[in-house]
């Protein structure tokens, strides 16, 4: 699973939340690598642990969660020991982060050039116009018009769009080589997201940073991404290629939703979709915690849990690529 080129090596991550009903596995045995310039999408239904692992990353669980197994190395590195000091001096720095819902990053008391400027004196040994100098720059870069005289405007005068790209032009702050982008196109209309499709591209093209690209739509999947990890349960369930996976998915759940989305060059009357949800953290089945809703579904998985296997050009957690589970 790793590479050795990676940027970010995810391993064997596992993590729990502990409560006054019991241990809850949220994400369990997880492993990824993004390369040095690579965008990897991350998608999966609600509840599949997409953003637990972006936070995981980050630095950044809720308690009473915690990473309780494996290892996450930054360039080598192992960071998920780290106490929350020496993970703030990364987080900004060496990872940024994208969230959702850009009022949540910012703060409507201060202009956005304070904030960009506190950021970067923060992380980088500039003095204060050298700081302002690099804000200015940051946000003509990610395309906010009349920077100049826009940096010291507040939050509130900004559109949803312009805020999103204020809150990357902060991710950037730092010159961060891993994005951690949770949602980033979500709330906003399909012009702007195309807008922030193309920023991110261009981030790993002109800066060689990695991308992890959290998102429940596989369009912006598609148009972005340079691999794609599918998860299910808290587990990554199929990753390879994003065409491989995009246009031959080989674990039932993959095929499932790429089922669901309508094509424009077909007539398809009905679309497929997956019967039943995604399992509460507190009765996650046993073996392939797809096994209850998979159309495929063998004694073997309801007693055991595939690892992910090769299977054509993706890897996929499904016992229909192990030999000793076909009829």
């Amino acid at each position: 699973m790793s590479s050795s080129n990676a940027l970010l090596d995810v391993r064997n991550l596992r993590v729990e939340f502990h409560t006054r009903r019991g241990v809850l596995t949220a994400l369990d045995d997880v492993s990824f690598h993004i390369d040095k310039g690579e965008i990897l999408g991350v998608v999966g239904e609600s509840g599949a642990g997409k953003s637990l692992t972006g936070a995981a990353i980050i630095g950044l669980l809720e308690p009473p969660g915690r990473v309780t197994g494996g290892e996450i190395l930054l360039d080598g590195r192992r960071i998920d020991n780290l106490d929350d000091d020496a993970m703030k001096r990364i987080r900004g720095k060496e990872i940024g982060a994208i969230f959702q819902d850009p009022l949540t990053s910012l703060n409507p008391l201060y202009t956005i050039g304070q904030q960009l400027v506190e950021t970067i004196l923060t992380h980088l040994p500039l003095s204060a116009s050298q700081a302002r100098n690099r804000a200015i720059e940051l946000l003509e870069s990610t395309g906010i018009p009349a920077a100049r005289e826009r940096i010291d405007h507040f939050p509130h005068q900004f559109s949803g769009g312009m805020r999103q790209r204020v809150v990357i032009a902060l991710a950037l702050a730092a010159e961060p080589r891993l994005i951690v982008a949770d949602e980033p196109t979500t709330a906003l209309d399909v012009s702007i997201q195309a807008q922030i499709i193309d920023l991110l591209k261009s981030l790993c093209r002109e800066h060689g940073a990695a991308v992890m690209l959290i998102t429940h739509d596989m369009g912006v999947i598609a148009e972005t991404a340079d691999r794609v990890a599918v998860m299910y349960a808290g587990r990554v369930v199929e990753i390879g290629p994003v065409e491989r996976v995009i246009q031959a998915p080989q674990h039932p759940y993959t095929r499932g939703l790429m089922g669901s989305i309508p094509s424009i060059h077909g007539k398809a009357e009905f679309l497929a979709q997956i019967d039943g949800s995604m399992p509460r953290l507190n009765a996650i089945p046993s073996g392939c915690a797809f096994n209850p809703r998979c159309p495929h579904r063998m004694p073997r998985c309801t007693q055991e849990r595939p690892d992910l296997l090769p299977a054509g050009d993706t890897l996929a957690a499904c016992w229909l690529y192990d030999a000793e589970a076909r009829p």
